[in-house]
Parts: structure tokens; C-alpha cells; sequence
């Protein structure tokens, strides 16, 4: 009875566990052309747990449920483990990996989170990091991928990266009948039929270098597989006003590399990525980002200027591409910390034809509860790559409860 007793305190104090429920929503003044609704609510269920089960082993997983008004979110009762549904689904684990480390290497296997940016306004080299862009293409979350990563720490101030993903995953892209997607006037009177999306097969391979000096650090990495941004091809039919759009994922071959220099005022920080491909119809260009960066007491300031240049450019307006979206714009974001319950955080991107940018108040009520309310105000030319969701300003309110 003793042992049973020890043992399950020792499993106690090895287990950690964290989550949260939230209910946000978003309010919309104009209605789109494809999108009628004025408001989206989601209600999420979130757990993230972790066990140690050695001094080497670490597992980890993360459970994720939701529902919402609009049906962004699936409403089926299967568990997703690939992040492949064309819906956010209803029951997913976002995460469930195991760490090893033993002495200078560390190998994490499963559906993990990977990060390789170093700059917050895009990151270019961010190549295992697909996006949910379906309910919000201006504020965008991660989602997992399925890889092997192992991390060794040749010296005390360089350390090689290398990723093996084995199975695709694709950034979420906004569904064809809701305001995130817009469609062109000529399409006007068809309808649009989603053919879902033909995955690539075969896997992935990344290496990333970085070394960490007295005075900055730097890094250099590669990328061979595909890209998560999709290429569409549109189908008409002779017969009847129908459009039938597909996604596919075109082949990418990437060399980067990022810097970050800490001066007596300022951070600097720099990264910039050539994209190549074998897939006709896709553009080769390099994407760059050079951002300041400076932290005053409770102020925290970052800015800078996304920019590209397309190398060879294939023509293919049936694309979406929110890198190559957001590039050519001039970025900035604050952050107050007035008190440890309250912040206030403003950020925006504002380029040639379109500007973006939003504000947003966070207070926590006791130990638990926290309120966030928010407002993003879009604007520009329907041509632009922001400014075509110029009718897709909004009010945010969310409410969380952690645990």
C-alpha cells in the first residue's frame, strides 16, 4: 500500500498540466460580398500536459476542442492528428512528441511546434511553421507538424539543427464562401466549387547553423521540400456558371540565413530567404526583413520594413501567398505593460495600397480570468493584398479562464 502511495506521488511530481477555456468574438460593421454574417463567436478547450518520465525523457501533448458559429470549425466527432481538414476540426491534438536529451544532443519526435525566424515582422525562413489563416488572415496562428528535429550543441556557441518531416502539412487557408476569401469581379455569378487540395508526397529536410557570439549571432539554414502556401487551378465548366478550385503545393528549395545585433540603443535584427522552385507556375524570389528593436521600461517598441524581390515571376494570379502579401510593408508594433494585470498592445503595416492595424487592451481579473478587448481597422485598393479586405475591419472581445 506504501509503494503504491510513493509511486503515485513520484508520478504526481513529474506530470504538468495547464489549459484554459476561451469564448472570443469577432464583429464585423460591413458585410462582404461572398460573407453576409456580422459576427463569428468560438468557444475553445484547450489542455497541454507533460511528463517526465526520466531524466532523458520528457513526453508532451496538447488536446485542443472547439466549436463556433460559422462553421469555420468542423462538427464531427473525429480526433485530427495531421492538421490536413480543410475546417479547423472539432477535436485535435495540436501537439503529442517525445524530448530525448542525452549530453549535447536533444531529439524531439511527433507533432511538435518548430520556429527557425528571428525577426517578428515575417519570418522568411519560418519553413516548418504552417499557419491557420482560416478566420483571420491579418492575425494568423501556428499549427504543428509531424518530424523528427535533433539539436546538438557542438560548442558552447554553435549548434546545427536538423529537421526530417515525413508528412505534409499545409497552412489552413480561409474557406471559398466566407469573407477572408475574396473573389475577383469576373467571378461574379459562378459558382465555386472547392475540390479540396492535392498533397505532395515524399518528405521534408531542413539544417539550420547558428552561432551565438559576444557582440551578436547569426545563422544560416536550408529548406527542401514544399511550400505550405498553395497554388490554386481553377476548372470551368462548359455547360454551367461553375468554377471548380483546387489547391496544390508547389516544390521549394530555400537558402537563408538571420542576424540579430544588440547595440547601445537598439536590437537590430535582420533575415532574408531565397525561394526556388521546380513547379511551373511559381514565382523564385527573396523575401527580406530588417527590423529595430527597443525595450524602455514597461514600453517594449519593434519596427521595421518587409520587402522583396521576385526573381522570376510565373504570372499565376490564383495563388495564396500572405508572405508575399505582407512584404513591400513598413511594420511596427508597441507594447505597455501598465501594471501586472493590464497591458496594451498596438501594431501595423502599412504599405503602398493598403495599410492594416490594430488595437488591443488586456486585464486580468484574480488568478484566473482574463478579458481582452481589441480593434483592427483594415484599408486600401481592392488590388492590394491587404486593402482587398478593406471590409474586413472588426471588434475583437475574448474571455479566458485558466487553470
Amino acid at each position: 500500500m506504501m509503494s503504491a502511495v510513493l509511486l503515485a506521488a513520484l508520478l504526481a511530481q513529474n506530470f504538468e498540466q495547464r489549459g484554459y477555456f476561451e469564448n472570443s468574438t469577432l464583429l464585423f460593421p460591413q458585410s462582404a460580398a461572398d460573407d453576409s454574417g456580422h459576427a463569428v463567436n468560438e468557444t475553445v478547450f484547450h489542455w497541454d500536459v507533460s511528463y517526465k518520465a526520466s531524466s532523458w525523457l520528457k513526453l508532451n501533448g496538447s488536446f485542443e476542442a472547439r466549436v463556433d458559429s460559422h462553421r469555420q470549425d468542423a462538427r464531427d466527432w473525429s480526433l485530427d492528428f495531421d492538421g490536413r481538414s480543410m475546417q479547423r476540426p472539432a477535436f485535435s491534438l495540436r501537439q503529442f512528441s517525445a524530448t530525448i536529451h542525452k549530453g549535447k544532443v536533444t531529439a524531439e519526435l511527433g507533432r511538435q511546434f518548430i520556429r527557425w525566424g528571428r525577426t517578428d515582422i515575417l519570418t522568411p525562413t519560418d519553413r516548418f511553421a504552417p499557419r491557420d489563416y482560416l478566420g483571420n488572415v491579418v492575425d494568423s496562428d501556428f499549427l504543428g507538424v509531424i518530424a523528427a528535429r535533433a539539436t546538438i550543441q557542438a560548442t558552447s556557441a554553435d549548434s546545427l539543427d536538423l529537421v526530417w518531416q515525413p508528412w505534409f502539412t499545409p497552412s489552413r487557408t480561409p474557406l471559398l464562401n466566407q469573407r477572408w476569401t475574396v473573389i475577383p469581379p469576373e467571378a461574379d455569378g459562378v459558382a465555386i466549387v472547392d475540390a479540396g487540395a492535392r498533397y505532395p508526397g515524399g518528405s521534408q529536410f531542413g539544417a539550420r547553423w547558428n552561432h551565438t557570439g559576444s557582440a551578436f549571432e547569426y545563422s544560416l539554414c536550408f529548406f527542401d521540400g514544399e511550400n505550405n502556401l498553395p497554388l490554386l487551378n481553377a476548372a470551368s465548366n462548359p455547360s454551367a456558371p461553375i468554377l471548380t478550385v483546387q489547391r496544390y503545393y508547389p516544390s521549394l528549395r530555400l537558402y537563408g540565413g538571420d542576424a540579430a545585433a544588440p547595440l547601445k540603443w537598439v536590437t537590430v535584427k535582420g533575415e532574408a530567404a531565397y525561394f526556388t522552385t521546380s513547379t511551373p507556375g511559381s514565382d523564385e524570389y527573396v523575401l527580406y526583413v530588417l527590423q529595430l528593436e527597443r525595450v524602455v521600461r514597461e514600453w517594449t517598441f519593434v519596427g521595421g520594413y518587409a520587402g522583396q524581390h521576385v526573381t522570376r515571376s510565373a504570372s499565376n494570379s490564383l495563388s495564396f501567398n500572405p508572405d508575399l502579401g505582407f512584404a513591400g510593408s513598413f511594420v511596427g508594433r508597441a507594447a505597455y505593460t501598465i501594471d501586472v494585470t493590464r497591458s496594451l498592445a498596438v501594431e501595423t503595416a502599412v504599405r503602398a495600397a493598403g495599410s492594416f492595424a490594430r488595437f488591443e487592451y488586456s486585464q486580468a481579473f484574480g488568478q484566473h480570468w482574463r478579458g481582452t478587448a481589441g480593434v483592427a481597422w483594415i484599408r486600401g485598393a481592392t488590388t492590394d493584398f491587404i486593402g482587398e479586405y478593406h471590409r474586413n475591419s472588426y471588434v475583437s472581445l475574448a474571455l479566458r479562464y485558466s487553470f
